[in-house]
């Protein structure tokens, strides 16, 4: 289901989640614009060419290290990334100071060969990453605020822990669908609902649009669009 998933973009895939609760193929599960289920314009796509995907959130937090926790390290997201289903996308929260917070490159060449291998299929961060030309050839999304060519030390804090990545409320086990329009999150369980009801919006769509690429002026256009709020009212 995640991997046909793929066959449609972001924007579809919100239309569905919570976009148009008056839509009866939106499954309502948010209030669309208070609650926080997609990214905002904050986070920038890498590499739009690598196209849609959709996986399990394993969920991180960075920040400066502390002399008093260093429990913690990269071996425990590993392990999460391991145990969790298949695919993921990390979503790392950084918490530096707003001196440095700009300038964390967090990810890069290592980190994200290391992700890969263990079944990751992207980064959504609030913060910068580096390595572009290391990353790109990977086909392994960047999700970020900007890049940065440098970094100092740094420490996980904690793993698998609700976290808000630019706008977007994610808990661990949820799934991140994302493409060059940016990432929406819905709960696991839901997955069978979102991908029947996005395969039925597409086709309704598409039969809209191939009425609509045929419009040939603007009457044609406000005759079809009284032909649509007819429909509604007799719908109700």
């Amino acid at each position: 289901m995640l991997e046909a998933l793929k066959n449609f973009d972001t924007p579809s895939i919100t239309n569905v989640v919570a976009t148009y609760p008056s839509n009866p193929l939106c499954l309502g599960l948010y209030e669309p614009w208070r609650q926080n289920w997609y990214t905002d314009t904050s986070i920038k796509c890498m590499y739009p060419e690598i196209g849609r995907l959709a996986g399990y959130a394993v969920t991180v937090v960075y920040g400066e290290p502390d002399p008093k926790f260093n429990r913690l390290g990269m071996r425990d997201l590993i392990v999460a990334l391991t145990k969790s289903p298949q695919p993921t996308i990390i979503c790392a929260k950084q918490v530096f100071g707003d001196d440095i917070k700009d300038k964390v490159g967090l990810a890069g060449g290592n980190m994200c060969t290391m992700f890969k291998a263990a079944g990751a299929l992207g980064f959504v961060s609030d913060g910068p990453s580096r390595d572009l030309d290391e990353v790109r050839p990977m086909g392994f999304q960047y999700m970020l605020t900007g890049v940065t060519a440098g970094h100092g030390d740094m420490a996980v804090h904690a793993v698998n822990v609700p976290v808000n990545i630019g706008g977007m409320d994610v808990a661990p086990g949820e799934i991140i669908h994302m493409d060059e329009n940016g990432a929406c999150k819905f709960p696991a369980d839901r997955l069978a609902q979102v991908l029947e009801n996005v395969t039925a919006l597409q086709k309704a769509e598409e039969k809209s649009m191939s009425k609509v690429s045929s419009l040939k002026n603007a009457q044609e256009v406000l005759d079809w669009m009284d032909e649509r709020a007819k429909a509604v009212v007799d719908e109700a």
